[in-house]
């Protein structure tokens, strides 16, 4: 089969690409609300693009209506939405464990303006170090972020922010010193499909990288 993308509807289109491009890892996105208060929603179009600034990027779509969800406009902030060149609006990335994946999935609800997710869900919410915004205590590992631009390509749009600070439970490093972590104990979980469908981190395998000259003489 192949398909024309200029002949889908984005519905159709949505359906094949989550169904293919997995597993994609959850950005569980702290951000505050004009009053303050905080707003806390997952996102499954996120990825780390580079670490040299480290950068994520991810992408907060529209609510049904076309008006921007509420944590593309907490980040945009007063100076409006998209195309922006200079950004620098705060967020957190927290990451989604397997048994914070209930109140993940609650914090996705539409809820009306107003109702605190994090504590819908019961979460504890921390104050965060490097920016503004408190991150999920439960989470194991959160990522601090600030806006560097944010992009408008059709009704898609992406956030690209740079990583200022990391956070991460004792218990799972290795060797601090040599920043080593003990990936497998993070029990991340990823989105698998476009409805309920997720992934466990935890059947994971190896594959050393091959030199090129290891490769040539493997070839006689």
């Amino acid at each position: 089969m192949h398909y024309d993308f200029a002949r889908l509807s984005a519905a159709d289109s949505y359906k094949l690409l989550t169904a293919v491009v997995v597993p994609r890892p959850i950005a569980w996105v702290a951000t505050l609300n004009a009053d303050g208060s905080v707003n806390l929603a997952p996102y499954s179009f996120f990825n780390l693009m580079g670490s040299d600034p480290p950068v994520v990027a991810f992408a907060p779509g529209d609510r049904a209506d076309g008006t921007p969800k509420d944590t593309a406009r907490n980040i945009a902030g007063p100076d409006g939405l998209g195309g922006r060149a200079a950004g620098g609006g705060e967020f957190v990335v927290n990451m989604v464990s397997e048994d914070l994946s209930a109140a993940m999935n609650l914090s996705a609800t539409d809820f009306p303006p107003g109702i605190d997710e994090a504590g819908v869900a019961g979460l504890e919410l921390v104050p965060g170090t490097l920016v503004g915004v408190p991150r999920v205590a439960a989470s194991p590992v959160s990522l601090e972020c600030r806006e560097v631009q944010t992009l408008s390509i059709g009704r898609n749009r992406i956030v690209l922010g740079e990583v200022l600070g990391l956070h991460i439970a004792d218990r799972l490093m290795l060797d601090t010193e040599r920043h080593h972590v003990d990936t497998a104990a993070l029990r991340l979980i990823g989105r698998i499909g476009g409805r309920g469908g997720y992934t466990r981190t935890g059947d994971t395998f190896e594959l050393g990288r091959i030199g090129y000259r290891e490769w040539l003489e493997g070839q006689e």
